[in-house]
């Protein structure tokens, strides 16, 4: 399993939200602000199997294509060694 992390300009959240949900992708939207992209940022959180990463690193691609060369997004992948809901 893969933690996702994909911080994007404020203004590009609900873009790459709706591509998410429309990919069947679960997502977690935080408000944030910091040093990658600068204040107004907003930084997404998804829960993947190991399968998934690529598929999910595509529907940003395809969602936030980039501007000349401004970069649209900052993606980790993180691995998960334990996953619990309680």
């Amino acid at each position: 399993m893969k933690m996702i992390i994909a911080i994007v300009h404020d203004n590009d959240a609900d873009t790459l939200t709706q591509a998410f949900t429309a990919a069947s992708f679960r997502v977690t939207r935080v408000a944030s602000t910091g040093g990658f992209l600068r204040s107004g940022v907003v930084t997404m959180l998804l829960g993947v199997e190991d399968g998934q990463v690529d598929a999910v690193i595509e529907t940003v691609r395809n969602a936030l294509p980039p501007k000349g060369t401004e970069k649209r997004a900052t993606v980790f992948v993180v691995p998960v060694t334990h996953f619990e809901q309680v």
